[in-house]
């Protein structure tokens, strides 16, 4: 692929006949995708770990946090290591804006402000993140098991979890009952 045709900030949507439990039916941020390989965020599987527990975990005051969130998982690899996905900037100590009103931050500052109710106001956290080696996204999109799809940040931050797969199928223009595991090639 060139540079050009990299998927950074797009959804990756996985197609109903991909039969990998951890990844069916699930909606993926890309947020970085080059000749290196890929790095996602699955943001449609909350787990049933609540944001006010893991930040009594890290020691963090969440008095003034607001309502509870659920954490998401984020896909298999370093499942301990977190990201918070937001709108807003807020000079964060590591942050990667991902388009312009969308950034990753994955310093523990971020959930501080969150606690004190000065951080972010549209945000995720998710556990984990999904990787592909150099070529593997582009030959299991090759195969069928992937869509792509510009984000929508409505669907990240407004929609519930559990609508934002056929969601993200709809930016498409297609029908998700209507889409076969069987690929074709002209």
């Amino acid at each position: 692929m060139s540079s050009g045709e990299f998927l950074k900030n797009q959804f990756l949507v996985a197609m109903p006949g991909l039969e990998d439990d951890q990844f069916n039916h699930t909606v993926s941020l890309l947020c970085e995708h080059n000749d290196q390989g890929a790095v996602g965020l699955v943001i449609n599987r909350p787990t049933e770990l609540a944001l006010t527990a893991m930040l009594d975990q890290m020691g963090v005051d969440h008095e003034k946090m607001g309502e509870d969130r659920p954490i998401y998982w984020g896909g298999p690899v370093q499942p301990e290591r977190g990201f918070v996905v937001h709108r807003e900037p807020g000079g964060w100590e590591s942050s990667l804006q991902v388009q312009d009103d969308l950034y990753i931050t994955t310093s523990r500052d971020i959930l501080g402000a969150i606690g004190s109710g000065e951080g972010p106001e549209h945000y995720i956290v998710t556990l984990g993140y999904a990787g592909w080696g150099a070529g593997q996204l582009e030959d299991e999109i090759l195969h069928n098991s992937w869509l792509n799809t510009p984000v929508d940040s409505s669907i990240l931050f407004t929609l519930p979890a559990r609508d934002r797969w056929q969601a993200a199928t709809r930016l498409l223009g297609v029908d998700v009952t209507q889409l076969t595991a069987s690929a074709g090639h002209a």
